[in-house]
């Protein structure tokens, strides 16, 4: 298999995000669903609207966003509305929860391992194509969040979010914690579940990271570390294999003393598995050429 491209630059503004995205010399068709993550409440660490806006205006595109599974002021439609208001989202942009009603969009997972099915926000229909703009950052469970999350636990509904949880077990977000599988089990529903996305949207789908305000813990933490890295970079890609692989290994060949605090969240919850899971479905390729810009 070819090498996957990721560029990449280690000056992190607004327009070059736009910039680096015209390296991908890739035209998003149609109506063009742009994912973000909305910030928890209390969240310091998240990439604000104001970042995002000179992008999702270059692509004209909707950002959606999914109700989560866990408690907190995103768990439901009337919450997260709130949440996204709050945190200034519809100021700038229109906005589309994708579940914020039901019935979820099922899509059928073949041959998968652990879930025969993902659950997304119907809304995801209305869309021709979908830029996935992540924050790469740690995380409590998966190790690290970027590229394949924002496909997978980013892209699911809060049913949807349960079952990749419970390894296709559970669809109640009020139970899904009660009983969580073996590790890998999760970060390979994780994997299968970004292969069911990425495959919907073929070669209309594109990949931003965003190597800022790198804490150990996720968007989704009311009350988060600091981050403990400098900013690295912005890196794009048509390949979220790739992508996400480049930011860990970018991490590792930094000089960064904060990176051995880093790295043991993404180590001690065995993160790297989801890429390599991924890899493996042909999800994309974990070899790469890092195209520095």
């Amino acid at each position: 298999m070819e090498k996957s491209k990721v560029f990449f630059t280690r000056n992190i503004t607004p327009e070059n995000v736009v910039k680096m995205f015209d390296m991908l010399n890739i035209k998003l068709k149609g109506n063009v669903a742009t994912k973000v993550h909305s910030g928890e409440d209390g969240n310091q660490n998240y990439l604000k609207p104001e970042f995002w806006r000179p992008i999702v205006e270059h692509v004209n595109g909707t950002i959606v966003e999914c109700n989560t599974a866990y408690p907190g002021a995103r768990n439901s439609t009337k919450k997260h509305l709130k949440t996204l208001e709050k945190h200034g989202w519809n100021e700038f942009f229109k906005v589309d929860l994708l579940d914020a009603e039901e019935p979820d969009f099922v899509l059928p997972i073949e041959n998968g391992k652990h879930l025969k099915e993902d659950l997304l926000g119907k809304n995801i229909v209305n869309y021709d194509s979908m830029l996935v703009l992540s924050h790469f950052k740690g995380h409590p469970m998966g190790g690290y969040g970027g590229a394949l999350k924002q496909l997978s636990i980013g892209c699911a509904s809060s049913r949807g979010k349960a079952l990749i949880h419970s390894a296709g077990k559970n669809t109640n977000q009020l139970t899904v914690w009660l009983k969580l599988p073996p590790q890998d089990d999760f970060l390979e529903s994780m994997a299968e579940s970004a292969y069911a996305v990425n495959n919907y949207f073929k070669d209309n789908i594109a990949y931003i990271n965003i190597m800022a305000n790198m804490s150990v813990d996720c968007d989704c933490c009311a009350k988060a570390e600091d981050p403990c890295l400098k900013d690295i970079g912005i890196l794009v890609s048509l390949d979220p294999v790739a992508i996400d692989k480049a930011c860990i290994d970018l991490v590792k060949a930094c000089d960064d003393p904060g990176k051995e605090h880093f790295l043991e969240r993404v180590n001690s919850r065995n993160g790297e598995h989801t890429i390599e899971y991924a890899y493996k479905l042909g999800v994309g390729n974990i070899e790469y050429e890092l195209i520095e810009i």
